[in-house]
């Protein structure tokens, strides 16, 4: 079988959209020259071969609004993951993209010319009014649409921090922390996060101990790093530590340690989203897989179809996460 780009990016280890512009030699991408070196090589050793271009234009473009910052979203890998794969899948199928950061100047502007519009992360009731006066083929990503009449992609938070914490129950833990992070919206209105909500339901079905380990404070490792020191200074700790992401997660990791606990030892970790990171860190992480990638690929081919085909009904989506597992956490003896 042919090697396909896919292959030749997994192996660089960047995404689609960067193997292929940069073995279509794209002066206008701004990668280290090891990089460039890596997606070269990786198309050396599968003996990948490109495919020809077709001489079509695509009838469509493809519009991306993404809440944060272009500083903000390198800085969280969950939000890129989205809209990569939103890329990746324009890549593929050959559809004009314009890419905006709701911080951008003239945002709108530049989306009134797509034909489908992707916004990415948390907005306010209004705001996806006026996108929905902008583009009637609208579709959120990672927030459930105020409006029924539009359609949105989530995940499936319940299901995920039950499964985390079912994991942590059986286990023996029966005193958690929760670590989680604010997000605002443009009314300075705070966003409410089921993972928040979904904890305390678990937490109290099950008797767990975690009032006196609640915190929260910004999706961060600085963040995470604060509030574990604010649990270590109170004097009393729990047994297990779920963070509502995996940057808080690693930053919580790394206080513990350098306080002296032993992680999985003394403590356990437990993040949310699965990023690279995890693997890398002392001991791995265990944390939940967010589907991020794919959520921005199937967002994406939802709205190239509705384009295509339009319906009448919305779709409102729960994608399932998985439990990642790996050597952060620990089971404890409980006296009979």
């Amino acid at each position: 079988m042919a090697a396909t780009l896919k292959d030749v990016a997994e192996m660089a280890g960047v995404s689609s959209a960067a193997a292929s512009r940069i073995l279509n030699n794209d002066a206008s991408l701004s990668v280290p020259s090891e990089t460039r070196q890596k997606v070269l090589n990786a198309a050396k050793a599968l003996n990948y071969r490109k495919k020809q271009k077709s001489s079509a234009k695509s009838a469509y473009t493809m519009g991306i609004l993404q809440w944060f910052s272009s500083l903000q979203e390198l800085e969280d890998n969950y939000y890129l993951s989205i809209r990569q794969g939103i890329e990746d899948f324009c890549l593929s199928n050959y559809l004009n993209v314009i890419r905006t950061f709701k911080s951008d100047l003239n945002c709108m502007e530049s989306l009134a010319q797509a034909d489908g519009l992707i916004c990415i992360g948390k907005f306010t009731t209004d705001e996806v009014a006026l996108f929905k006066e902008l583009n009637d083929s609208l579709l959120l990503i990672d927030m459930a649409s105020p409006d029924p009449e539009t359609s949105s992609i989530t995940l499936n938070f319940e299901q995920a921090v039950f499964e985390a914490l079912e994991y942590l129950y059986h286990l023996g833990h029966r005193d958690i922390a929760y670590l989680g992070g604010l997000e605002y919206l443009a009314d300075g209105s705070l966003f409410p996060d089921s993972r928040r909500s979904a904890f305390i339901a678990y937490c109290e079905s099950r008797g767990i101990t975690y009032l006196p380990y609640m915190k929260e404070e910004l999706f961060s490792s600085e963040s995470g790093y604060r509030m574990m020191m604010e649990l270590i200074d109170s004097g009393t700790l729990p047994s297990a530590v779920f963070a509502a992401s995996d940057p808080i997660a690693l930053g919580a990791l790394n206080a513990a340690k350098e306080q002296g606990f032993k992680v999985p030892g003394d403590l356990s970790f437990i993040g949310f989203d699965d990023i690279s990171l995890c693997r890398m860190a002392s001991p791995p992480l265990t944390t939940i897989h967010a589907p991020a990638y794919e959520m921005g690929q199937y967002g994406a081919g939802i709205v190239y179809h509705l384009l295509k085909t339009p319906l009448d009904a919305a779709l409102h989506i729960k994608m399932p996460c998985r439990l990642a597992l790996r050597d952060s956490c620990r089971e404890i003896r409980r006296k009979n």
